[in-house]
């Protein structure tokens, strides 16, 4: 994603072994929910259709998840983007961010404020925006989301 026009000035990407072990949770979860409901079905039918949605549910979630987790979040002079070419959050839209420890974002993340809601979106793992909110982590090593949460705010001071 990164040529001449827009280079970008951090990255984060999910590892191997942490897209594996969030993918793998997800359909053993999933696995698991559809043994217990074929194998040891409960008196009550409702129960058994219950553990089968939740079962197919999660290994849906884990198909979603695998494909996201291939993604990667870049920020550049216009803002975050992925490396599908979504953008996340345009630079322009960004009113602060947030990482302190009691604050609602992703595991090993950063959650971003913006100055008008946008669409919803959700890629299990790397991202999600709900309204005005954006969360930026999940599976990602917090190193790079760290140093992309520091650049970003560097990049808001500068701008304000």
């Amino acid at each position: 994603m990164q040529n001449a026009k827009t280079p970008y000035l951090a990255s984060a990407a999910a590892s191997v072994p942490r897209r594996w072990m969030g993918v793998g949770m997800l359909a053993v979860l999933g696995g698991l929910l559809l043994y217990v409901a074929l194998s040891t079905p409960p008196d009550n039918m409702l129960w058994q259709v219950f553990l089968i949605v939740l079962g197919l549910a999660s290994l849906g979630l884990a198909e979603k998840m695998r494909r996201a987790t291939e993604l990667s979040i870049y920020l550049t002079d216009a803002g975050l983007h992925d490396s599908a070419g979504e953008v996340i959050a345009p630079l322009e839209q960004i009113a602060r961010i947030e990482r302190g420890t009691f604050a609602f974002k992703p595991s090993h993340g950063f959650t971003v404020q913006l100055t008008t809601p946008q669409p919803r979106r959700w890629k299990p793992g790397i991202w999600w925006r709900m309204g005005r909110k954006v969360g930026i982590g999940g599976v990602m090593p917090g190193g790079q989301t760290k140093f992309m949460a520091e650049m970003l705010q560097a990049m808001l001071a500068e701008r304000d």
